[in-house]
């Protein structure tokens, strides 16, 4: 059976495409700004994945310039066509090329997105407006031992709305199961006592790459930096990853898992206590994955601060 159906709003190119009512400066048809029959609202439109450098003002002072991904969005009222998108890019390059990225500028690009994506001066403001920064932040990370230090990079989003700013950083740790650490120690143990003469005498316990994916809503007033939640996730989960290390920083690092054997729900507890105890941090959330070497599965915990209207388990990670 052959059925065609003519959508209802099909577009008259001739009448409408190639003779449009409203021009811009230059003398082209300016679509977006034509008036919309239809009176419907869209919460969020925009743009994703405009790759831009950006210079970052680190913890230390020093200014380095990171690839960012951006997702920028204003909302559309009733009646209005569409939005001028390339004002969303040309006003971030243009913040971008005047300061350098920390929370004060993101409040500087939502109030440029709430102003100047107005059609007309005469028209308020954008009622809302969003933007989200996707980068990798390097940090110098000294050995645990040796006279070293390496890069670590963390995956980190910067996001603002009108009212709440966000930093969101992704954490990895080593995690020693507690019970795979004492049943090998108890054979240990047993087979110094005579007890068993299975394997050699040396039980080894599970331990797994893991991965704290923590996103803090912050008072912008303060003088917070990525680094700062990263010293805490580091004083929540201390087996932090190395980035290089010698024999003396491995057997660190075993020594530091072995006094800090946890499980997801350790892992969580931990975050917790630390993230509730900062003032300039307002609420957070924290998707936590234990990387299994013993399943093939991961054990996982989400948890938050739980604050009325706060982020949930549901907030998109």
């Amino acid at each position: 059976m052959n059925i065609q159906v003519k959508p209802s709003n099909t577009v008259d190119v001739k009448g409408k495409v190639l003779n449009c009512a409203v021009k811009d400066q230059s003398g082209l048809n300016d679509f977006q700004k034509l008036p919309d029959q239809d009176m419907i609202a869209i919460p969020k439109v925009g743009i994703n994945r405009f790759r831009v450098p950006l210079n970052f003002i680190h913890r230390n002072g020093e200014i380095m310039n990171h690839d960012c991904h951006a997702s920028m969005y204003v909302n559309l009222k009733p009646g209005k066509t569409g939005i001028n998108m390339s004002r969303l890019c040309s006003i971030l390059q243009d913040q971008g090329g005047k300061q350098s990225v920390d929370l004060s500028f993101l409040r500087n690009i939502i109030d440029r997105y709430r102003d100047e994506l107005r059609d007309e001066k005469s028209e308020d403001p954008m009622e809302k407006a969003f933007i989200k920064l996707s980068f990798n932040y390097p940090v110098k990370q000294k050995s645990l031992k040796s006279d070293n230090w390496g890069w670590q990079y963390y995956q980190c989003e910067l996001e603002a709305t009108e009212e709440k700013t966000f930093i969101k950083v992704s954490y990895e740790y080593s995690s020693t199961c507690p019970c795979s650490l004492s049943m090998a120690k108890q054979y240990e143990m047993e087979y110094q006592a005579g007890k068993t003469n299975e394997g050699t005498g040396v039980g080894a316990a599970h331990a797994q790459r893991s991965q704290a994916t923590v996103k803090v809503q912050i008072d912008s007033t303060k003088d917070f930096h990525i680094e700062d939640l990263i010293d805490l996730l580091r004083l929540a989960l201390p087996t932090e990853t190395q980035s290089l290390v010698k024999r003396l920083d491995e057997q660190a690092f075993a020594i530091l898992n072995g006094s800090n054997p946890m499980f997801v729900e350790h892992a969580s507890k931990r975050l917790y206590k630390v993230l509730n105890a900062q003032p300039e941090i307002l609420d957070w959330l924290a998707n936590i994955e234990h990387y299994e070497s013993l399943h093939s599965h991961n054990a996982a915990a989400v948890i938050y601060k739980g604050i009325e209207d706060g982020l949930r388990e549901d907030a998109i990670f």
